[in-house]
């Protein structure tokens, strides 16, 4: 399979060297000083393109993607604003897109198991839940991605919370709201932990990265099921049956 990458960043390295190892074709790394080459011939001959830039370039890469006829892995947070737009223009037929907060198999099985368990507490009110998320000093966004996924998984189950919420300096939050606090250290791929807590006891559940190798991997999968598909806006629950 031929495969774009688009963002040659830390997880973009990882992408190539895992696209290889698989034994497909890339045709074109692109990053911010190339941006040209969005509207190259090499890259419009590429099956799929992997998108791990920065939130202030994605969109722009994503639409440059849709115009150049090439379906697009997308891996970036923090443009999700952008994305109701994005959507629409998938259905129309103007491109096809497959993004995740997290490529990471593990992360999407915790995932589906946090989506239970939430099930499961919204009977008990006495339980409480929390958050936090622990990233490299490098990820701009917070929360992250994946964690506003996982809240929003939550909430969904859960009655008695109609959203989430970042504390405040005091570490307050509305009522009702699930609080997502995060930290940023060193080179920490990912670390998520979510809490259900009561006077009783404390239930713990946490996804921890070893490496960037994990979202590569699934990204690449991702590419590999998405060629071919027809236009439209797909998600890696999608591609997992999840």
């Amino acid at each position: 399979m031929k495969i774009a990458i688009i963002g040659y960043g830390r997880m973009g390295h990882v992408v190539e060297e895992v696209a290889r190892e698989r034994g497909h074709h890339v045709v074109c790394i692109i990053d911010e000083h190339n941006t040209d080459m969005l509207e190259s011939a090499a890259f419009r001959s590429a099956d799929v393109a992997i998108e791990f830039s920065q939130p202030k370039a994605a969109l722009s890469n994503v639409l440059a993607s849709f115009t150049a006829g090439v379906p697009v892995v997308c891996g970036t947070t923090g443009w999700l604003e952008s994305m109701p737009s994005v959507r629409m223009m998938c259905e129309k037929g103007l491109g096809t897109l497959l993004w995740s907060s997290n490529f990471s198999i593990g992360v999407n099985v915790f995932k589906a198991v946090n989506r239970y368990m939430a099930h499961l507490f919204d009977k008990f009110p006495q339980y409480s839940c929390s958050m936090e998320e622990v990233h490299h000093i490098h990820k701009l966004d917070h929360p992250s991605g994946t964690a506003i996924t996982l809240a929003d998984t939550i909430v969904s189950e859960v009655g008695r919370l109609d959203g989430w919420q970042e504390p405040d300096a005091d570490g307050s939050v509305s009522a009702g709201r699930l609080p997502i606090d995060h930290r940023r250290e060193g080179e920490v791929p990912g670390i998520h932990t979510v809490v259900w807590d009561s006077e009783a006891d404390t239930l713990t559940f946490t996804h921890s990265a070893k490496s960037r190798r994990g979202f590569a991997l699934g990204a690449v999968l991702a590419a590999e099921w998405l060629k071919g598909r027809p236009t439209g806006l797909y998600t890696i629950d999608d591609m997992l049956g999840f």
